[in-house]
């Protein structure tokens, strides 16, 4: 006796058409069940790790590859203020002069302003425009706590005053 089961009484093999396409997948199919069955893909290295696949179907594929090759990101203009009203102070603390620390808080006053006068897009706007004049003196506070600083840093690397190294005096002759 065999172990083989006949068929199916209803099943009729040459009733299905099967191109080479689907053949060939079947195939492939079947080969990848055996394979799991037996464990072959067990313990691989990356298992259980995302996949990085590339766009190639995606039709915006081009504008997100140059989004993150700029590392251009597009938020709704109350979150975009909240950062920039998070990183103001940092972006003063670059500048030299008082005059440019004040035109710096008016043009972020300005985009404050502004977005208070747009039609609402995404969370509510909740940040609030700066007082230049308290902006400018805390500017020059951390200016000068930052001078202090340098300057005691500096002082604590020179060498002590007492012993101070004598240069041989050289004769030319």
């Amino acid at each position: 006796m065999t172990d083989e089961q006949p068929p199916a009484p209803f099943f009729n093999p040459y009733a299905v058409a099967i191109d080479d396409e689907v053949a060939i997948a079947l195939l492939a199919e079947m080969q990848l069940r055996k394979a799991i069955e037996r464990g072959d893909f067990d313990d691989l290295p990356g298992s259980g790790k995302p996949l990085d696949l590339q766009d190639l179907h995606d039709p915006d594929w081009w504008i997100k590859a140059f989004m993150r090759r700029e590392k251009l990101v597009v938020l709704p203009p109350s979150i975009q203020l909240r950062k920039d009203d998070a990183a103001l102070d940092g972006r003063l603390d670059e500048l030299w002069t008082e005059q440019d620390v004040r035109e710096e808080v008016e043009e972020f006053n300005k985009s404050v302003l502004r977005g208070r006068y747009q039609p609402a897009a995404g969370p509510p706007l909740v940040t609030m425009p700066r007082d230049v004049e308290a902006t400018v003196a805390a500017w020059a506070e951390r200016r000068a706590a930052r001078a202090a600083e340098a300057q005691a840093r500096a002082h604590a690397e020179a060498p002590p005053a007492g012993r101070r190294r004598r240069r041989l005096r050289q004769t030319h002759r």
